[in-house]
């Protein structure tokens, strides 16, 4: 064997760096890595891979486990129960009564009752008696005056005045007011306690004027004067 035809002249190898190897230089370096990067990515998708069919395979033998064993846990139900609780508000109201209706009082002349007492004295000389000092008079004597007093009186009365009793039931008889009797034409008296209805004895009938008949008085007669002074000639 003829080893001459192998030897190396050593001075055909580039002693320069120009830039065409710079290039290929940089061409096969990034093939390398290239592929050290595609080896790189199946190795860790074969990992990945495997582990996967690993973990599917565990799963499925616990699942086939799992299916095999019952169930000896009993099921527990949870019931809730929802209490209400009605929570009472007590509201105080404040109600403002209505203000009571103004009382009106009547405005009356004295004509009327002057005009009676000159009735009274012309009939039964009432102011004379009642002036009278009846001290110094017996008894008999008083009830002499009384008299003509009383005969007078009641003919003024009955002359002038109607009069009728306020309760028709006989006095001494048991008799029952029911609520929102009329306190004006009843009085009550002795133990009142609570409210009606009242049951009692009926003590006094009472009186009531159903019609008056005055006389008319004349244009400027003087009403001031009951009883004119007498003087005897």
């Amino acid at each position: 064997m003829n080893t001459s035809q192998y030897k190396i002249d050593l001075d055909l190898i580039p002693t320069t760096f120009d830039a065409i190897h710079a290039y290929l230089a940089a061409t096969v370096f990034g093939l390398a890595l290239t592929i050290i990067i595609l080896l790189f990515a199946m190795l860790i998708g074969l990992m990945r891979r495997s582990k996967q069919a690993a973990q599917a395979k565990t799963e499925n033998k616990e699942q086939a486990i799992s299916a095999q064993i019952p169930k000896l846990q009993p099921e527990v139900k949870v019931v809730e129960k929802i209490v209400e609780v009605e929570k009472i508000v007590e509201v105080e109201k404040i109600v403002e009564l209505p203000a009571p209706e103004p009382i009106i009082l009547k405005e009356t002349t004295p004509d009327a009752a002057l005009q009676l007492l000159n009735l009274l004295q012309k009939e039964a000389r009432f102011i004379d008696f009642i002036k009278e000092d009846v001290n110094a008079y017996s008894d008999a004597d008083i009830g002499a005056a009384a008299r003509v007093v009383h005969s007078g009186c009641n003919k003024v009365i009955n002359e002038h005045f109607s009069l009728a009793t306020v309760r028709s039931e006989q006095e001494g008889s048991k008799i029952t007011l029911n609520k929102g009797f009329n306190a004006a034409e009843v009085r009550l008296t002795g133990n009142i306690v609570g409210q009606a209805p009242f049951t009692g004895t009926l003590v006094h009938k009472g009186w009531q004027v159903t019609d008056i008949k005055l006389p008319k008085l004349t244009a400027g007669h003087n009403a001031n004067i009951i009883a004119a002074a007498g003087v005897e000639l």
